[in-house]
């Protein structure tokens, strides 16, 4: 059976890609890579606000798995709506990969630093972290922003490490950021393989359950929360417990909660949202 993959066709996405060929191969499975064109991908340029709500880089890539032009779509899980959309369904969850942020071109965030990301959550608290930088938007894919960190001199980005892991540039990381210190997106570090409801089987042997379970509480979370991309909120269950942050754009506040239930973090952070914005 030939099973149609679709992603984004950027190297990164690309390279995803292929670890989700190799689990059909192994099943069995001829594939054919189908690289798919985002609203995301199409403007590289626009602040995400502009460009449209959290989903940019995975709507069009549902809308040919709905249509039947691919049989399999693989994300970025964090790149996903904080909910299913309607038909479809994630068939699996590959184990995950490390979730933390990454510090490139630098060892440490120091005051005074210029430092590039396009990510509102990333600016929120790196600048609780440290008032005194200066944070300039940067979007692209990973080779594009370490090219531009170059061209700009800025003195670091903050970027995935997964993503560095994947392509063979752990080299760049300066130094992985603590959860502590910087909270991941949701779902951060995870691949999702999507398919059409009911046609679960075809990738479930590659699903992971410790990831599922770990990545839905923190989707659960900011669903709840009802943040789109723009919203400085993050989520990340380390195993043990799930934590959760909401905060101002310019980190002039930062709030976390803990614990064990995703409605019940996110029931403490909209009330948190609720009264900071009365």
């Amino acid at each position: 059976m030939l099973v149609r993959v679709g992603s984004r066709g950027s190297r990164l996405a690309l390279t995803q890609a292929e670890l989700a060929a190799d689990l059909l191969r192994r099943a069995g499975h001829d594939v054919a890579l189908v690289p798919i064109t985002t609203a995301g991908d199409r403007d590289r340029k626009s602040p995400f606000g502009q460009i449209g709500a959290r989903g940019v880089f995975v709507k069009e890539i549902e809308e040919a798995l709905l249509s039947r032009r691919i049989d399999v779509a693989v994300h970025s899980a964090k790149d996903m709506t904080s909910t299913d959309t309607e038909g479809l369904v994630v068939g699996a969850y590959l184990a995950r990969d490390d979730p933390r942020d990454a510090l490139v071109g630098a060892p440490a965030v120091e005051a005074g630093m210029r430092i590039g990301t396009a990510s509102v959550r990333r600016r929120a608290q790196l600048l609780a972290l440290e008032p005194a930088l200066t944070i300039e938007g940067l979007r692209g894919n990973v080779d594009t922003r370490l090219q531009k960190m170059r061209e700009r001199r800025l003195d670091a980005i903050v970027l995935a490490a997964c993503g560095l892991d994947r392509l063979g540039l752990a080299s760049e990381i300066g130094s992985r950021l603590s959860p502590d210190v910087m909270l991941p997106e949701a779902a951060q570090g995870a691949l999702a393989l999507q398919v059409r409801v009911g046609e679960e089987g075809l990738v479930a042997h590659g699903d992971d359950a410790e990831t599922r379970r770990r990545v839905e509480a923190e989707r659960a979370c900011v669903a709840e929360v009802g943040a789109g991309c723009l919203a400085p909120v993050a989520a990340h269950h380390d195993g043990a417990r799930l934590t959760a942050l909401i905060a101002a754009e310019d980190g002039s506040w930062v709030e976390r909660r803990s614990g064990d239930a995703a409605a019940t973090v996110a029931a403490e952070l909209v009330a948190i949202a609720t009264s900071r914005a009365a």
